[in-house]
């Protein structure tokens, strides 16, 4: 399972790969677009995981509709996120130049950055990265840097929606408006490419993201999000 899969059962499909490398935890994930799944296919497809020797699943962050299935499918809280939402009308100046595009030597240098400003839960593996720049039918990835990366965010658009899908500056580089640059120059990219609205999710712990978030003017969205996730070592 060292690439994203697609398990199908009649008409519903959840996307499912191993977790930041480690085979014994897979990550499962409903397919964009699509109604939310349900609790008979969570069932089956997280028998098939435990057939296959994973003892752990992990969603990704879901919304109240789809985190209600999988909660009756034997799921529990993991932790809860902020879902914020930018109008893109009001958007900040760029103050920050030498941000550029990233490119395939970058790649290191962006996987070391993530795993610098995350921690073990939540930093990306190669696999992870190239998921979330392949989420949405356009992406964009910039990073801030020449020898050294040392920040990076991936925006998305997908119809006329855009979405911050990872933004993460190396601690030591922290606390110089990396971030805030990254996130302005995502915004403008999206609107140039017609989106109407950006969205954003971040740990409810993460307050320093969350107060950036509301600097440049995302607002939280009514409801939140949540990652789940089950032993299947305590079922066996």
């Amino acid at each position: 399972m060292a690439r994203t899969e697609i398990q199908r059962w009649g008409n519903e499909r959840l996307r499912v790969r191993a977790w930041r490398g480690d085979p014994s935890t897979a990550y499962v994930a409903p397919v964009p677009g699509r109604q939310p799944v349900s609790v008979a296919a969570i069932r089956l497809t997280t028998d098939a995981l435990r057939e296959r020797g994973v003892e752990r699943v992990v969603t990704s962050a879901l919304t109240p509709a789809e985190e209600s299935s999988f909660k009756e499918a034997g799921y529990r809280e993991r932790e809860r996120l902020h879902l914020l939402r930018h109008d893109l009308e009001q958007l900040p100046r760029l103050e920050q130049t030498g941000l550029r595009r990233s490119r395939r030597t970058d790649r290191t240098g962006v996987l070391d950055t993530d795993a610098e400003a995350f921690d073990s839960f939540w930093r990306l593996d190669d696999v992870g990265l190239t998921e979330a720049i392949k989420a949405t039918p356009t992406a964009r990835v910039r990073v801030v840097g020449h020898a050294t990366v040392v920040g990076y965010a991936v925006s998305g658009r997908a119809g006329t929606a855009g979405y911050l899908q990872r933004l993460a500056v190396r601690p030591a580089a922290q606390g110089r408006g990396m971030g805030r640059a990254l996130v302005t120059d995502g915004l403008r990219w999206m609107r140039r490419r017609g989106a109407t609205h950006a969205l954003v999710n971040t740990q409810m712990a993460n307050e320093r993201a969350l107060q950036l978030y509301l600097a440049v003017g995302f607002r939280p969205e009514p409801h939140d999000l949540a990652v789940l996730e089950v032993d299947l070592a305590d079922k066996a």
